[in-house]
């Protein structure tokens, strides 16, 4: 499973089996000699039987982890078997279908199956379906119930899955983001590559060029892949574009969300980083690298390795030039439209504090969790006097 990363908090853990938390069990207080990375504690689940899986099955496919999903379903008569809308259907929904199958994570989330054999089954009985991703049936997803809109209904439409019994998992260094944050004021003459890649605000393009700066908060990140698959984009190499001004391929339309959010969550600025490069920056001591980007290479992040994009290249900063002095939240988000398959997406975003007064800005409390989760929230310092957006 390789190392973890961060602190470590607990050590010598003793439980009866009857807590409902680990830190209920007897521990031992962490110190800096106690433990290292490579005695990480793990756990490998097995979920109940739970009898969910007989309603949903798979058919068409070559092999019993991919097919399209069909739904038993009650009602006026016997219980029947049907299709599933293959509208809006992706990533999340193919994980609790393959979750609930008992086959593992969600390769893909297929939104047509004319490919696969069409079978006796050709009524669609669901649709509108939309999970979290954390449901543990298809039932649990918010769907239209009896009422059935689906845009396209040939059979052809229907939704399909491709399952695996192993995923990517990728995961935000947090405190390298602290540590490397400052701000730069970069002269417009040095942003033309940048400006193409639509890097900066609105606001620059009807900014004097080449003359005047922009306002930039700039910061490195590194993002490990923790998981039991590699990940790889989702596009194959013959559909990346080619980008001139910087002289690389863009592998995925986005592969993070770096943003400033006001204490309220709206949000006053954005960056993107386009994949320009998935690489092998780093890899543990027994990790060999796979993937460089060099010569129209293979890209991916191999598991036990990272890919660490530097605060000093293009792209890797947020435009704050039209931000105002004030207490704002730092969120970055990796694979926000959830492109590739992961076997956990609540751990893809990170929020820290920000205090910016207008010439100088503090990074701090920078955290991995759900960018919209109870459990971020309640980690998250509170201002005193946030409402107003002014520093304290």
């Amino acid at each position: 499973m390789g190392q973890g990363m961060g602190a470590i908090h607990l050590s010598e853990v003793r439980c009866s089996g009857q807590e409902s938390s680990l830190w209920k069990c007897p521990h031992k207080n962490i110190t800096a000699e106690d433990c290292s990375h490579g005695q990480d504690a793990g756990v490998r689940c097995n979920l109940p039987y739970t009898g969910v899986e007989t309603k949903i099955r798979l058919s068409g496919g070559r092999s019993r982890h991919e097919g399209r999903v069909e739904v038993q379903i009650g009602g006026p008569g016997p219980l029947r078997w049907g299709l599933i809308c293959g509208d809006d259907w992706g990533t999340l929904e193919a994980m609790v279908a393959c979750r609930q199958l008992g086959l593992g994570y969600a390769n893909h989330g297929l939104q047509e199956t004319w490919y696969w054999d069409s079978g006796n089954i050709t009524e669609v009985v669901m649709s509108g379906v939309r999970c979290t991703g954390t449901e543990m049936s298809l039932d649990q997803c918010a769907h239209h119930g009896t009422h059935i809109a689906c845009k396209r209904t040939e059979t052809r439409f229907t939704a399909g899955v491709i399952c695996s019994e192993t995923a990517s998992d990728l995961l935000l260094h947090s405190a390298l983001v602290q540590e490397t944050a400052y701000i730069e004021d970069r002269p417009l003459h040095m942003l033309y590559c940048a400006a193409e890649e639509n890097c900066l605000a609105r606001s620059a393009r009807s900014a004097n060029w080449p003359y005047g700066h922009r306002r930039l908060l700039r910061f490195s990140s590194q993002i490990h892949n923790l998981g039991r698959a590699d990940f790889r984009p989702k596009a194959g190499r013959h559909s990346w574009v080619w980008h001139e001004c910087h002289g690389h391929y863009h592998s995925m339309d986005i592969f993070t969300h770096y943003d400033i959010l006001t204490p309220n969550g709206t949000k006053v600025a954005e960056g993107h980083k386009a994949s320009f490069c998935l690489e092998d920056t780093e890899c543990q001591e027994d990790v060999s690298k796979r993937y460089e980007c060099a010569n129209f290479g293979e890209q991916g992040i191999t598991v036990g390795c990272w890919d660490l994009y530097r605060h000093d290249i293009d792209c890797q900063w947020i435009d704050i030039t039209d931000v105002k002095p004030g207490n704002y939240i730092l969120q970055v988000v990796i694979n926000p439209n959830f492109e590739v398959a992961e076997s956990d997406f609540t751990n893809n975003a990170m929020k820290c504090n920000c205090k910016y007064d207008g010439h100088r800005i503090w990074v701090h409390n920078c955290h991995i969790g759900d960018a919209f989760g109870e459990e971020a929230n309640k980690r998250f310092e509170r201002y005193p006097g946030q409402t107003s957006n002014q520093i304290i």
